[in-house]
């Protein structure tokens, strides 16, 4: 007899807390997981006492849900993906609904909308921010897709979400938007440091990373020395960044934030390379900071702050440029407040945004806005303190540096790309534009020998 509210698929971490999450809220959770045995030790451990069923096959956690069935997957994205639904369909009825809430690439989310939709199933793919604390107690859900799947999981979405502000959820229908996210301190000392991210987590700067940030740099081992020196420098990825990465190469959009992030992580896999290279190459002599450090501290706060406020007006200009191209509509104001809880980019910070996009719904760039304008010229002066002295002492500082290179490109009326137009047309004659006559593509016989016949234009 069908009793399920709705069934989960991956039994890993994030898996178990959902559900559990899901059971809190007064829903009935039917769990499944490849590897079945596992299904037993959860309701035999983690679950024990509350109404999670579970099942010993797909077609058994099928019969055990109300229609129109609700499954979300939890498993790892690419084929693992595509392997469930290939055998969930034969299962399922029209108008059934499966949810993947992995790490998938916008781009297999499309298409597995449209190849399902031809089948009759709703096909909704959401993201669940917030590691395993948010998943159990409160995640950021970003779901988009088939819209006809929404109000069957409206109320099981937003009741588990994390909430906000008078209980707002941080969960809403992204419309057509498929969903699949610093520093170092010279001579600070880790306690001086931790101190620090608390005090900051009490500013503008008030969020999820400043938080747990604080709490890694405190964090002592067994042997009461302090745990982060002991990680290996070496950063992994699932792929969020590398993927937004390539869409905004792809649309012809600066997010260079995130890019030199993921270039940064990449940079930090190469270990032994590095170790290696440290032995050969020279920087600056080691420098000992001198200065008053409360004073740098605070140019370094104001530097990430006005960092963080670049990252979010590429963001919003990526998220601008794609619903452009796909035809989306997209309320931003709705989705920063999405992001206010139970998400890694859950911050006070983003309330800021849905202001401004409230004062002008067709704003262009975050920049623009009154407040963000004059935030960031309030930390302008520290921004290029804290990153002169960095430099200065040879510290890699790649988004600090990439932020400020962004905003002082996009300030300027006039930039350098005039002389790689010229270089371009010199080289395969691809023409150029006269800033009198836009839209007219000319070519130039530079040396004499070239002649007049020029290629296409095109757009990098």
């Amino acid at each position: 007899m069908a009793q399920a509210d709705i069934a989960l698929i991956g039994l890993a971490v994030m898996g178990q807390n959902l559900i559990l999450n899901m059971n809190d809220h007064g829903f009935v959770v039917c769990a499944f997981n490849r590897t079945v045995s596992k299904v037993d030790d959860f309701l035999a451990n983690e679950a024990k006492g509350t109404k999670v069923v579970g099942a010993q096959s797909l077609k058994e956690m099928v019969s055990k849900l109300k229609k129109p069935r609700r499954i979300i997957l939890l498993v790892k994205a690419g084929q693992a993906v595509d392997d469930f639904i290939e055998k969930l369909v034969p299962l399922l009825d029209t108008g059934d609904i499966i949810i993947d809430g992995g790490n998938s690439e916008y781009r297999d989310t499309t298409r597995r909308c449209r190849d399902l939709k031809a089948k009759g199933i709703l096909f909704v793919g959401s993201g669940v921010s917030g590691g395993e604390d948010g998943a159990r107690y409160g995640p950021s859900l970003m779901p988009g897709g088939n819209k006809e799947a929404w109000p069957h999981i409206q109320a099981i979405f937003q009741g588990i979400a994390a909430k906000v502000g008078t209980g707002e959820p941080c969960c809403d229908w992204a419309r057509g938007f498929p969903c699949g996210s610093p520093v170092s301190l010279t001579s600070f000392s880790l306690t001086f440091c931790t101190q620090a991210f608390q005090e900051w987590n009490k500013t503008e700067l008030d969020s999820f990373l400043i938080e747990i940030t604080a709490n890694i740099l405190k964090f002592q081992d067994t042997d009461g020395k302090f745990l982060l020196p002991k990680i290996r420098d070496s950063a992994g990825q699932k792929g969020t960044g590398k993927w937004t990465a390539i869409s905004a190469l792809e649309y012809g959009v600066p997010v260079t934030l995130i890019g030199e992030a993921v270039f940064a992580r990449c940079l930090s896999s190469l270990k032994d390379e590095r170790i290696q290279a440290s032995k050969k190459l020279k920087g600056p002599q080691k420098i000992q900071f001198e200065g008053d450090k409360k004073s740098f501290l605070e140019d370094i706060r104001k530097a990430l702050y006005a960092s963080k406020i670049i990252s979010y007006a590429q963001g919003f200009m990526l998220l601008r440029q794609a619903a452009t191209e796909f035809g989306w509509t997209l309320n931003y104001g709705g989705i920063a407040l999405m992001w206010r809880g139970g998400c890694i980019i859950r911050s006070v910070f983003l309330g800021k945004i849905k202001d401004a996009f409230d004062r002008n719904p067709e704003l262009q760039n975050l920049l623009l806005d009154d407040f963000f304008k004059s935030a960031v010229e309030n930390c302008q002066a520290s921004w290029r303190r804290a990153v002169s002295t960095g430099v200065q002492a040879g510290i890699p500082m790649p988004c600090f540096t990439t932020a400020l290179s962004f905003y002082d490109g996009y300030r300027h009326e006039m930039l350098p790309a005039n002389l790689i137009q010229a270089q371009r047309d010199y080289f395969g004659a691809h023409t150029y534009e006269l800033l009198a006559k836009p839209g007219q593509f000319l070519h130039t016989n530079w040396t004499g020998h070239g002649g007049s016949v020029s290629s296409s234009s095109y757009n990098a």
